[in-house]
């Protein structure tokens, strides 16, 4: 059943997004409009293969950049997370200061990181990390708070320690909310890496996408799109994956 399930929910997305697919191939072209304004998926997906190669070794990058300041987002924002729940001061000092941080344009910071850090991975890797920290402390935070309150109960009734009422309940019960953190700041921290990529870099998607779009090459402008948008696609799949292991997730 589930099966054929997954099998039915795919068909219908692949079939959705031929059906646009379609629609912007022979929309451009009874539409009369230049390739160099708007390539038509096929020039699109015949530059891709004519690039694979710049195409994959830059996206290799950006995945590095993407997945170091992920990994970092993650290792941080839980630890900040859980101080901010259990400590009433953190709550009134730390929570405060991080939620103005959100509050700037990461855009607006991206230069000062540059000129900070230079022009290599480590830039990049902040910009990822800032995009993606933010989520990740609220949806930990919210799972922490979602703990059911009879269990609590039954543990108070057993005299855990708070360390073991922290690591066998609470913990446990935060990881769903903290997986859907995690599938919202996957795509935000390719985003945070693309952006530090315009903002200086030698390499990466974003590099390549300022350098195609300045020489006008607008097909591989939309190809380097493209594998933006897989590369998106394939980091928050492979966290939603994760998901199947988590037996007391409500179906």
């Amino acid at each position: 059943m589930t099966r054929a399930l997954f099998n039915r929910d795919t068909a219908i997305s692949v079939g959705f997004f031929l059906l646009l697919g379609l629609a912007w191939e022979y929309g451009v072209r009874w539409s009369g409009v230049q390739a160099y304004l708007l390539p038509p998926p096929s020039a699109i997906l015949a530059e891709l293969w004519r690039s694979r190669g710049p195409i994959l070794a830059q996206s290799l990058v950006t995945m590095t950049e993407v997945f170091w300041g992920f990994i970092i987002a993650v290792v941080l924002g839980v630890p900040i997370a859980a101080l901010i729940y259990f400590s009433r001061t953190a709550k009134r000092t730390v929570y405060p200061l991080f939620v103005a941080l959100q509050s700037i344009p990461k855009i607006g910071l991206a230069p000062l990181i540059v000129v900070w850090f230079g022009y290599g991975l480590t830039s990049k890797l902040i910009m990822a990390f800032l995009f993606a920290f933010f989520p990740i402390i609220i949806s930990t935070l919210g799972g922490l708070a979602s703990t059911p309150a009879h269990l609590e109960e039954h543990f108070r009734a057993l005299r855990a320690t708070p360390l073991q009422t922290f690591w066998r309940l609470r913990l446990p019960a935060a990881l769903p909310s903290f997986l859907d953190g995690c599938k919202v700041a996957m795509p935000l921290a390719v985003i945070g890496a693309v952006v530090g990529e315009f903002v200086g870099s030698k390499d990466g998607l974003g590099n390549l996408i300022l350098t195609a779009s300045g020489s006008g090459h607008t097909t591989l402008t939309f190809a380097a799109l493209f594998a933006v948008t897989v590369l998106s696609l394939l980091l928050f799949y492979g966290v939603a994956y994760w998901e199947r292991f988590i037996w007391w997730r409500a179906a």
